[in-house]
């Protein structure tokens, strides 16, 4: 059975009508104890995006970066160089000499920079940002996380020094051609870079191999080793079997390498692969890399750590140890390219 629903009394509504014009007699005269106004100049506060599928906007604190967050699996709006500065601390040691430090600052702006203005919304899942906080674009941490991984007895010292990296190069990208570069880096060089067309399917003008002999000297991850079983490396490599002595068309055998002294081509178990297929396949450091074979397993030997292709931030490093300029190690490089201000190539709002 339905309850009848039950009307105020007259007296009852004129009581909340006082009420109510009570209420907005004291907004009226009172407004700043019930809103509060976000000032649009603080850029330490993350903004919601509401700019639609994939969009970046221009506001007053200039070009705004709308990053997904993977752990809380949220965007989060940020200003570039706020952007730029939880790229730097989460890409570089924070250690590093401080010239190092303004170098990859320099290529973090230039990559976020160029997927603006390229349009670029490839490897998200999601519609309403731009990159994500991982490798799959650049590891980005937020000022919460920072906290976190140095603690507060270190995070005004650590932050102190992330925030001159940045502010020493604010508005400065790469450019080739007067277009922002593809500025590509990764942890450890084998002693050389990589052309870009060793490793990836295009070519670029300015990522071009050359000797970085500082990595061997100062990173801890120039050489590594590492163990896989034969049933591993067939299963990953998709092979039905490999010969683990001679030079038969089964076995393991080097058939190129690159301008960087890395594998290019190599068969295994009578099937062609690249260097960067069996790096990636099997989980390596480096596509240089040396093999034995003990029993029922193999163990190999890489040189270097990432992709090979750019800037390598332990050569940075070393090259900002013996003076050179964050300029100097960027132009070094990446071959052929400028230095120019972000500004004019960004939309305005």
């Amino acid at each position: 059975m339905l309850k009848k629903k039950r009307v105020p009394g007259r007296g009852v509504i004129l009581w909340m009508a006082v009420c109510l014009s009570s209420m907005l007699f004291v907004i009226i005269l009172v407004p700043g104890l019930l809103v509060k106004k976000i000032s649009d100049g603080d850029p330490s506060s993350a903004q919601t995006t509401d700019y639609g599928p994939n969009q970046e906007t221009v506001t007053q604190q200039g070009l705004m970066i709308p990053v997904y967050l993977t752990k809380k699996s949220v965007v989060e709006t940020v200003p570039l160089e706020q952007y730029v500065k939880g790229v730097l601390a989460a890409e570089m040691p924070v250690e590093f000499e401080l010239e190092a430090l303004k170098a990859q600052a320099m290529a973090a702006r230039t990559y976020v920079v160029r997927r603006v203005l390229e349009k670029d919304y490839s490897n998200m899942p999601v519609d309403d940002a731009l990159v994500t906080d991982t490798t799959a674009h650049q590891a980005y941490l937020t000022d919460q996380e920072l906290k976190e991984k140095w603690g507060t007895g270190s995070y005004e010292t650590n932050m102190a020094k992330i925030d001159r990296a940045v502010n020493e190069t604010k508005d400065m990208i790469l450019t080739y051609g007067h277009k922002p570069i593809n500025a590509t880096f990764f942890s450890t060089s084998n002693g050389y870079t990589e052309n870009s067309e060793d490793y990836w399917p295009f070519k670029s003008p300015y990522l071009r191999s050359v000797p970085s002999p500082w990595d061997m000297k100062l990173s801890s991850r120039y050489q590594e080793t590492v163990d896989i079983t034969y049933k591993t490396m067939l299963q990953k490599l998709g092979v039905t079997s490999i010969a683990t002595t001679g030079t038969g068309a089964r076995s393991m055998k080097v058939l190129e390498w690159s301008t960087g002294h890395r594998i290019k081509k190599m068969t295994i178990g009578g099937k062609t692969f690249s260097g960067r297929e069996v790096r990636e396949k099997l989980g390596l450091a480096s596509s240089q890399f040396a093999w034995k074979w003990s029993g029922s397993k193999i163990t190999f030997t890489t040189y270097g750590y990432g992709h090979g292709v750019g800037l390598s931030q332990w050569g940075a490093n070393g090259m900002a140890k013996e003076g050179k300029t964050a300029e100097q190690i960027v132009t070094y490089y990446y071959t052929g390219i400028s230095i120019e201000k972000a500004a004019p190539f960004i939309p305005k709002s």
